[in-house]
């Protein structure tokens, strides 16, 4: 087993900056380094899958595993830093997103012992990278293929095909079931309403506006039909301060006016507030920020009568025009309540998530599995285009393949059933061995 130990500071000077750290992570994430080290305090270190490049706020990259001192290997995140005290200096010892990391890589050692620690004060192992001069590779691909793309790219597209449709299948039905679960302790308005709120909070806010729409359920809502917008930016915690000084004018006259609705609510809606720490704010689209998902949600429920009718009468494509032409006077031109408006409006709902509803929540909260396999899939988000890498890498056919909405839907079920609970870089992983017994 080759140990790489850092041999001083030689060639630190050049992974200062972004450009430079990009470098390091992609010569990193490439294998260019191996996978063995030793720690900083002498403990073997195994990285046993490298994980994924994590391209939003947090960790360089997430799902990896490591091992230490032989130990069976743990599931969590890789930072790497040029500089040991990064750790500190960009804060990750006070953010909860790196609660999780599992091993702390840096180039230069600070003149005095730096120790990484989380918040919860747990000691995250640190090893000093040794930096081989010269090119390495430095493709940004999001994740490597998995044992299973060779597998996967055997079987002749008929078979994979009703791979696929097996999972989506399975996936389809259990989205089916959570939402008739909900239903059964709620009612199915509630259980709908809050399936909705938990796909609009897609990617990263699913749990806030879960526990906003728990909250506030469809029917107070409903019955406080001046106060939609204003209970939910209160009990969601993003109105501004009383203080509306720092806003534009635009956004302090919009401001205000929900500030004067949510005082009367106050004193009853307080301490529903959804915890601030929940919200995951870092590396969304500007479209995607939950201010402004929580400003389409409110014209949502606005407009829900007629959103629940199509939906109950499987009237697809009416309400798909129906959720692709909401509109807000205030966020059709903003983005939050900080920044400046936009020139030319925004869409409150894009058709990447209006497809995205209709396929992870209209369609199974209405058993129409029928529909599903004749959609088209949403654009490939984040999620998907990782889930290919590792599955599908191999397949010429594959942008074919995922064009189907029932195929992406199986094939991100894969991913979730086996990529994500494996920590052994596909060697204890029994999905290539079940598809060639198939």
């Amino acid at each position: 087993m080759e140990k790489l130990r850092a041999v001083g500071e030689e060639g630190s000077s050049r992974f200062q900056g972004l450009s430079g750290e990009l470098e390091l992570q992609a010569r990193w994430f490439s294998g260019e380094f191996g996978r063995d080290f030793v720690g900083t305090d002498g403990e073997a270190v195994r990285v046993v899958q490298f994980g994924i490049w994590n391209r939003v706020a947090g960790p360089d990259f997430v799902d990896a595993a490591v091992s230490i001192d032989g130990r069976e290997p743990q599931q969590g995140a890789i930072e790497i830093d040029t500089d040991a005290r990064d750790w500190e200096r960009h804060g990750h010892a006070t953010n909860p997103d790196y609660d999780r990391v599992l091993l702390h890589i840096f180039v230069k050692e600070a003149p005095q012992r730096f120790f990484s620690r989380t918040r919860l004060h747990q000691r995250v192992p640190q090893v000093r990278l040794t930096v081989p001069q010269g090119g390495g590779g430095t493709g940004e691909a999001e994740a490597n293929p998995g044992r299973c793309a060779r597998a996967l790219q055997g079987l002749s597209l008929p078979d994979l095909r009703e791979v696929l449709h097996q999972a989506g299948r399975y996936r389809f039905e259990r989205k089916a079931a959570a939402i008739t679960r909900t239903a059964e302790v709620h009612g199915s308005g509630e259980a709908l309403f809050q399936a909705v709120a938990a796909g609009m909070g897609y990617p990263g806010n699913q749990l806030p506006f879960r526990l906003v729409a728990q909250r506030l359920p469809l029917r107070r809502l409903q019955r406080e039909s001046e106060s939609i917008e204003a209970l939910l930016f209160g009990v969601g915690g993003f109105l501004p301060g009383p203080d509306l000084g720092a806003l534009g004018a635009g956004a302090r006259l919009h401001a205000r006016a929900l500030w004067e609705k949510w005082w009367r609510h106050w004193g009853s809606h307080q301490t529903l507030s959804v915890p601030r720490a929940v919200w995951r704010l870092g590396g969304q689209r500007p479209a995607n920020h939950p201010q402004r998902r929580l400003g389409a949600l409110a014209v949502l429920v606005r407009h829900w009568r007629a959103v629940a009718r199509m939906a109950a009468g499987r009237e697809w494509r009416r309400l798909r025009v129906l959720l692709s032409r909401l509109s807000h006077p205030f966020w059709n031109h903003h983005y939050t309540f900080q920044g400046e408006p936009t020139v030319r409006p925004l869409a409150m709902l894009g058709s990447e998530r209006v497809a995205e509803l209709l396929v992870n929540v209209f369609l199974p909260a209405a058993g129409d599995w029928e529909t599903l396999l004749r959609m088209r899939a949403p654009e490939r988000n984040r999620r998907s285009r990782i889930a290919a890498a590792r599955l599908l890498a191999q397949r010429p056919d594959v942008h074919a393949l995922l064009g189907d909405a029932v195929n992406q839907q199986g094939m991100l079920q894969l991913y979730e059933d086996f990529c994500s609970r494996d920590a052994s870089d596909c060697a204890g992983c029994p999905f290539p061995e079940m598809v060639h017994r198939e």
